[in-house]
């Protein structure tokens, strides 16, 4: 499912269940209000399908069942972060299937502003699955926003209490 985009500068932002998306969210909420641009939500599921649907009627059910499932990520995302859909800025929900990266640099054009979320990733994920915001940063043509996802409070590096890392050396 697809909705117009709407026309002039827009504000692009990358949406999954993630933490670091809702961080992602937020953040392009607030400086959609600010700036005064209109907000792109994108979900992209990583759904294996055929490249051409229409050949196989079942892939078509499949990716259509995926695309709606993306709009519902992104609603209750919405209503995670902000209560709702705001209803002060002009938004469009984009759902596709296949690689996040690609299709978030295929929708962001020039004088938009792309904004992802990063949160961490364990040894799997990053041997596994590529990361979306480095796949963005290498192609976009446009402006992104990374937005990092806070450590928890009880983290050490947040309390200035940073264990030593075996291979440095205490100097006197």
């Amino acid at each position: 499912m697809e909705q117009d985009l709407p026309g002039g500068a827009r504000l692009i932002v990358g949406v999954d269940e993630s933490p670091a998306a809702r961080w992602a969210l937020a953040w392009a909420i607030g400086a959609a209000r600010l700036h005064r641009m209109a907000l792109v939500a994108v979900h992209v599921s990583r759904a294996p399908v055929h490249p051409f649907p229409e050949a196989l009627p079942v892939q078509h059910a499949v990716r259509v069942g995926e695309e709606a499932r993306c709009t519902e990520v992104v609603t209750s995302v919405f209503e995670d972060v902000a209560g709702g859909v705001p209803d002060d800025l002009t938004t469009a929900v984009v759902a596709r299937v296949g690689d996040p990266g690609y299709h978030l640099v295929d929708l962001a054009r020039e004088g938009d502003l792309l904004v992802l979320g990063r949160g961490r990733r364990g040894l799997l994920s990053r041997i596994f699955l590529p990361s979306t915001s480095m796949y963005c940063a290498r192609h976009a043509r446009t402006t992104i926003v990374i937005v990092q996802q806070p450590s928890p409070p009880d983290d050490p590096e947040m309390s200035g209490e940073r264990q030593r890392r075996f291979w440095t050396r205490r100097h006197p």
